[in-house]
C-alpha cells in the first residue's frame, strides 16, 4: 500500500530553502538559528504558519517544541521529528530536513485521505544543538528536566536559559508541562543527514540507524617536571607531552584489542604547561573521549585506557590523574522498526546500510519513551555543522520517501 505514495520533492525543497533564509548570514553563507535566539523563534513561527496553510492546528508547548497532530485526538501518535535550531554558521539540512520531511509526509497522508489507526504528530524540538548543555526540547518532552536546572543553566557566554526564554515572552517553568507519557506515543521516526562520510563512500543512499553510540568524557592530567630544554638530557626528562604522544599513538592498538569497528577515541583539547618554547612541558591536561554502540565495549576501552595511562606514567616518571566528566550510555533503536524501515527501503529499490550514529540526536532520548527509528541520507564529503553542508536533492527525495513509507506502515489502518 505505502509504495503508491511519494513525496513532492519540489515542495519540500521550497520549504527547506525558505526556512534556510531565516538566520542566513550572507557573509559567512552559514545559518544562525541558535537555540532560543530571535531567528530560532522566527523559524518556529514560520513552521506553525506552514502547518496552518494545510488547515492544521499546530501549537507550541512550554519548552518551545512546535507540535502538529493529524488524526484521532486520543490514540497514541506516530511522531516524526527533529530540530530547527542550528550551530553557529550551520548548514541547510541539519535538523531542518527531519522536521520539514515530516511536514511533507503529513501533507501526503492528509491529502491522499489515508485512513489512520494512529494519528501522525510532527514535532520540531527546541535547542537540540546543546547551547545550554543538553537537548532541552526533547528532554522536556521526556520529563528529564527540573526547576533547579531550568533556573540555573547557562550557555558558554554566561547567558541564562531562563533569561533567553523570558526575552521571547516565554515562562521558563512552563517547560515542565511539556512532558508526554509513553502511552501517548506509539513510535518515533527521524530522518537526518548522516553528518559523516560512510554512505557516500559506500555509494549508498539510505542508512538505517541501529543505535546512537554512547560516549564517555574524561579530563586527564599527566604531571612531570618543567625544565630547561637545552640543558636537560633527553634520558633525564620528565616530559608530560611525550606521555600524551605515547597515549595518542596507541589508539589503533587499543581499539584493535578492546574495541570494535565503530569505536572512536579522541583527544580534542590539550593544554601544555608552562607552555614556553624552550621549556620541557611539566604538565599536560587534555580531554579524552570514547564512543561505541556497546556499553561493555565502552567499559573495556575505558579500563584499558586507564591501565595504559598508568603504565605510560610509570615509564616516563609522570603522575597520572583523571576525572570522568560524563558517561552517556548507548541508545538502541527498536529492532522491529529497524527491520521495517530496511524492508520499506528495499521495496523502494534501495540497498539500505545498517549503521550506528556517532553523533547525538533527539532520537536518543525518544528511545527511552517509545519505539524509535532513524533514517540517514548521505552528507557530501561527510561535512556538517558548516555552510558547506550539502545533501543532494535526489538523496533527500529517496530518504523522505522511506520516511513516508515507514510512517504509513506504523500509522495506517
Amino acid at each position: 500500500m505505502s509504495h503508491s505514495y511519494l513525496i513532492d520533492i519540489d515542495r519540500l525543497r521550497v520549504d527547506i530553502q525558505e526556512l534556510g533564509a531565516i538566520g542566513y548570514d550572507a557573509q559567512t553563507k552559514g545559518i544562525n538559528r541558535i537555540g532560543f535566539s530571535k531567528a530560532d523563534y522566527e523559524g518556529r513561527l514560520w513552521l506553525m504558519d506552514r502547518f496552518r496553510q494545510e488547515g492544521l492546528s499546530p501549537y507550541m508547548d512550554g519548552a518551545c517544541n512546535v507540535i502538529c497532530r493529524y488524526g484521532d485526538e486520543d490514540a497514541p501518535a506516530v511522531m516524526i521529528g527533529s530540530h530547527l535550531d542550528s550551530v553557529p554558521d550551520g548548514g541547510l539540512f541539519d535538523g531542518a530536513l527531519g522536521v520539514l520531511s515530516g511536514l511533507e509526509v503529513l501533507r501526503i497522508i492528509k491529502n491522499s485521505g489515508i485512513a489512520l489507526k494512529h494519528p501522525i504528530e510532527i514535532v520540531a524540538f527546541s535547542e537540540e544543538e546543546g547551547r545550554f548543555g543538553g537537548m532541552f526540547g526533547v528532554q522536556s518532552l521526556c520529563g528529564l528536566i527540573d526547576p533547579a536546572w531550568i533556573s540555573s543553566v547557562q550557555d558558554a557566554d554566561g547567558i541564562f536559559l531562563k533569561d533567553e526564554m523570558e526575552a521571547l515572552g516565554l515562562d521558563p517553568m512552563v517547560a515542565l508541562n511539556a512532558y508526554r507519557s509513553p502511552e501517548s506515543i506509539e513510535a518515533y521516526l527521524e530522518l537526518h543527514i548522516e553528518q559523516g562520510p560512510v554512505l557516500e563512500e559506500m555509494k549508498r543512499t539510505i542508512g538505517i540507524v541501529e543505535g546512537i553510540t554512547g560516549v564517555f568524557d574524561w579530563s586527564v592530567r599527566l604531571t612531570g617536571e618543567a625544565n630547561h630544554s637545552g640543558t636537560t638530557p633527553m634520558d633525564q626528562r620528565r616530559d608530560a607531552f611525550l606521555g600524551l604522544c605515547n597515549f595518542g599513538h596507541a589508539f589503533p592498538q587499543l581499539i584493535a584489542d578492546h574495541g570494535s569497528q565503530i569505536s572512536r577515541l579522541t583527544i580534542g583539547k590539550v593544554e601544555l604547561k608552562p607552555g614556553f618554547a624552550h621549556v620541557v612541558p611539566g604538565e599536560v591536561q587534555f580531554s579524552f573521549s570514547g564512543r561505541d554502540l556497546s556499553e561493555n565495549v565502552m567499559r573495556d576501552l575505558a579500563n584499558a585506557s586507564r591501565e595504559l595511562l598508568s603504565c605510560i606514567a610509570r615509564e616516563k616518571n609522570l603522575m597520572f590523574e583523571y576525572e570522568e566528566k560524563s558517561w552517556l550510555s548507548p541508545k538502541h533503536c527498536d529492532a522491529g522498526i529497524v527491520t521495517m524501515l530496511a524492508n520499506e527501503a528495499e521495496n523502494l529499490g534501495h540497498e539500505p546500510v545498517l549503521m550506528p550514529s556517532g553523533a547525538g540526536h533527539d532520537a536518543q532520548f525518544m528511545t527511552e519513551l517509545t519505539k524509535a527509528g532513524m533514517i540517514f541520507v548521505p552528507s557530501v564529503g561527510g561535512i556538517s555543522h558548516s555552510p558547506k553542508e550539502w545533501t543532494n536533492w535526489n538523496d533527500i527525495e529517496k530518504g523522505a520517501n522511506v520516511l513516508l513509507a515507514g510512517a504509513i506502515a506504523l500509522a495506517a489502518k
